[in-house]
Order: C-alpha cells, then structure tokens, then sequence
C-alpha cells in the first residue's frame, strides 16, 4: 500500500515538474518575443554568417602580397589546397579556398583576375 502511494506522489509530482518547466520555457519565449532578443539573435546570426573574408585575411592566409600575380596566387592555393587535403584539416583547407575566392573578387574588379571561365 505504502509503494503504491509512493508511486502515485513520484508519478503526479513529476507531471507537474514537466508541466511547469514547459510553462516557463513558453514565458521565457513570450519575453523575448516582447523585447526583440529573438529577432536580434537571428540578426546576428545572419550576420555573422554572412561576414565575407577581408582581402588582407586573405592574403595573409595564402600568404601573398598585393604585388603577387595571379597564377603565383593559384600556384600558392593549389599547393596549400593539396596538402590539406592529405594530412591538414577541413577548416584550414576552407579558409584556403575562402581566401581564394576573396581574391578572385578582387583581381575580377581590377580586370587582371581570372579568366571568366574560371570565376
């Protein structure tokens, strides 16, 4: 009989634990609905997301100047590119491929860039 009573108040006091953790959570919603934190979080969301490569990152990370050709500058993605793919990593092996497109928008400005084809 003792289990049994026991039992039920473990049972009934979990329901209400669960019911009133729900609750909150649905009024914490509701507040930053109210204030705008929830659209300001997606904002910077997006906007960090969205955050494009600085031509001088991306020099820094293929490692050439603004004086650099573009095929020293393919020469030094390719060879950066291929060893990451072998023993580097996925991120490095990104940024790599980041920088070059940073710098392809930049020669293609200046009409020095990369063929059409290529870009």
């Amino acid at each position: 009989m003792a289990a049994k009573i026991l039992a039920n108040l473990i049972v009934m006091g979990g329901g209400i634990l669960a019911r009133s953790v729900f609750q909150a959570y649905r009024q914490a919603l509701a507040n930053a609905n109210k204030t705008g934190v929830a659209q300001e979080t997606i904002q910077n969301t997006i906007r960090r997301a969205s955050k494009a490569m600085t031509e001088q990152e991306a020099r820094q990370v293929l490692g050439v100047s603004e004086e650099t050709a573009w095929e020293e500058i393919l020469k030094k993605y390719d060879t950066l590119f291929e060893s990451n793919a072998k023993n580097g990593s996925f991120y490095v092996q990104s940024k790599v491929h980041r920088a070059k497109e940073c710098l392809e928008a930049v020669y293609h400005g200046k009409g020095e860039g990369p063929p059409s084809g290529t870009f």
